[in-house]
């Protein structure tokens, strides 16, 4: 087994696959490194993929000590399991919580990313929303330790945007479900109130986000109804910055459309090495309607 080791010494389990320009994947909060299995085999035949798992998410040390997790934090965590492949560079690529870490990274350590794909990012960005999202994510770390991970993740499983995955493949969401009640409780619940609840909204970081150079791609589902209007706004905020949203989808987009989320990323790698995912074209002003002169 394979572990990098944090400036606080926290332990990060990685795995890695092929070769060629890195990838690192990222995994979101219901996941852990193993969610990314149709991603780690479809571009391990020309990439090194990297997929880890976060702190508190076995086989990853699980800190007992809340302050030892944060949104800060889980950034430079994707930076120390780089520099225990010796990585200069890499591609990210992170789902909601990950989607966030990987959003962070690139304002943190940008000269390190090649990219950036930013899925399933949104949950406590909407200002209307940031402070019932706080208090729901107090109780979600509440019913892990209450109820363990076994028995809530019967009920997280179940949220209102990953139905979607279920109703298409319930063998794939079975297998998430399960993952998901092998969590460590303690790793849940101090994640959930360390990053989770405490993680600034991305409007909040507008003018550090218009000055981030990196070649971004953000991917929302559009039954995913609380990243719809962040990822627009992430599209209108970062420079060279695209937007997909997949139809029919939920949260889990990987793993629930994992052949057009591939298809999607390869196309995006490709026109990033070429050069030509630049910043959008000042011509193309927002306000503007047609041209009449």
């Amino acid at each position: 087994m394979s572990y990098a080791t944090t400036a606080d010494g926290v332990r990060l389990y990685y795995e890695t696959s092929g070769t060629g320009l890195p990838i690192v994947f990222v995994h979101e909060f219901g996941g852990d490194h193993r969610s990314w299995e149709p991603q780690m085999r479809y571009f391990a035949r020309r990439y090194q993929c990297i997929t880890f798992g976060a702190r508190g998410y076995p086989p990853s040390d699980v800190p007992t000590d809340v302050e030892r997790y944060g949104q800060a934090i889980a950034a430079d965590d994707i930076a120390a399991v780089m520099d225990a492949l010796k990585l200069e560079r890499a591609h990210i690529v992170g789902l909601s919580m990950g989607g966030f870490a990987t959003l962070h990274f690139g304002l943190r350590h940008a000269k390190r990313a090649l990219s950036l794909t930013i899925a399933g990012a949104g949950y406590g960005a909407e200002k209307e929303h940031e402070e019932y999202f706080r208090g729901v994510s107090h109780e979600v770390a509440r019913q892990f330790e209450l109820q363990g991970a076994e028995l809530f993740a019967k009920t997280y499983s179940l949220g209102a945007s990953r139905v979607q995955f279920q109703n298409k493949d319930a063998r794939g969401w079975q297998e998430f479900a399960t993952w998901l009640g092998e969590h460590d409780a303690v790793g849940s619940a101090n994640t959930m109130r360390g990053v989770q609840a405490r993680r600034p909204s991305i409007y909040d970081l507008e003018g550090e986000l218009g000055a981030m150079a990196v070649p971004s791609l953000v991917v929302v589902g559009d039954e995913d109804d609380h990243c719809l209007q962040p990822g627009i706004f992430l599209k209108k905020t970062i420079p060279a910055c695209g937007l997909s949203v997949m139809p029919k989808t939920g949260h889990t987009l990987n793993l629930e459309e994992p052949a057009a989320f591939n298809a999607l990323l390869a196309e995006f790698f490709a026109q990033v090495e070429a050069g030509q995912w630049k910043p959008r074209d000042p011509r193309a002003i927002p306000s503007q309607i047609m041209k009449t002169a």
